[in-house]
């Protein structure tokens, strides 16, 4: 798998992926755990969903 994510769309994955564990870890809903999914895929910069609809972010024509 390639790199399919663009700078500012990790960037909101990562804000929001931490975001929703802090709130899971403050003891917010169990479902905030899903935090780690955007966080994951932030980091990585690799979305399987992406890969899947052959959505690429990063502007980067292969």
């Amino acid at each position: 798998m390639s790199v399919n994510v663009g700078t500012i769309d990790r960037i909101i994955r990562i804000i929001a992926g931490l975001a929703l564990i802090a709130w899971a870890l403050m003891g917010g809903p169990v479902w905030a755990w899903i935090g780690v999914l955007p966080l994951a895929t932030g980091l990585f910069g690799i979305c399987p969903t992406y890969s899947l609809l052959g959505i690429n972010s990063c502007g980067l024509k292969k």
